[in-house]
């Protein structure tokens, strides 16, 4: 059995846009949890959740984007689970530490995935292989967030002052507008959505890497390879 001491369930403070009120919210209202509810419960309603996404972006594709709004009830909802399952095993003393390492955050790839997924339906043609592209792009962002940590011990989830609760804000923002102005109006800008994302990906992995390079250079010049006599 590894002794070492986890710390994956420590992550560095959060820099983001909403950290703040979202830490004062949190901290306010899981005390109010009724007891029989355990942070778990709260990390497996993510799989319910991913199903209504790919569910409600197909019935969109079919009947009406209306059925977007039930997707972004499934992101509002998955915010609130995500945002107490640890709260609660911390606040409690019940948590699972490490399972709930590695169940919360395959989860949460999982749901960000059922997102795109859920918008593929609407979109045909190169547009649905990019809305493809951005499940892999999504997953690169998660990828070396858990490299990082690996290398590092540092568990890092905000970059460019931006969380996965912006990130979910920014997902009901695009329900909103294809409700609102239709496909076409995303179709008419998608590439330079995923452009975009894709290059603030590619910059936040450029400076996690210079980031660890900077810390091996650190360790070999504090321990300088001995000299053989």
């Amino acid at each position: 059995m590894n002794d070492k001491q986890f710390t994956g369930d420590k992550k560095l403070p959060m820099k983001s846009l909403f950290a703040n009120a979202e830490r004062r919210f949190i901290d306010a209202l899981a005390p109010k949890f009724p007891a029989w509810i355990e942070g778990y419960h709260l990390t497996l309603l993510t799989i319910p959740l991913s199903a209504g996404l790919v569910a409600f972006g197909y019935l969109a594709s079919r009947y009406s984007l209306h059925w977007l709004w039930l997707s972004s009830l499934m992101l509002f909802l998955q915010w609130f689970t995500d945002s107490f399952d640890g709260a609660l095993g911390r606040l409690r003393d019940t948590g699972i530490p490490k399972w709930g390492f590695y169940m919360d955050h395959f989860l949460d790839y999982i749901f960000m995935s059922c997102v795109f997924i859920g918008w593929s339906f609407l979109f045909e043609g190169s547009n649905n292989l990019i809305a493809w592209t951005m499940v892999m792009v999504m997953g690169s962002l998660m990828v070396n967030s858990f490299l990082s940590f690996g290398a590092t011990g540092e568990f890092k989830i905000t970059y460019l002052r931006t969380g996965p609760t912006e990130l979910r804000i920014a997902f009901i923002i695009v329900n909103c507008l294809l409700i609102k102005f239709d496909t076409a109006f995303v179709e008419r800008n998608l590439l330079y959505i995923c452009i975009a994302f894709c290059v603030s990906v590619a910059f936040i992995i450029y400076r996690t890497q210079r980031y660890i390079w900077s810390v091996d250079m650190a360790d070999k010049k504090a321990n300088p390879p001995r000299t053989k006599n």
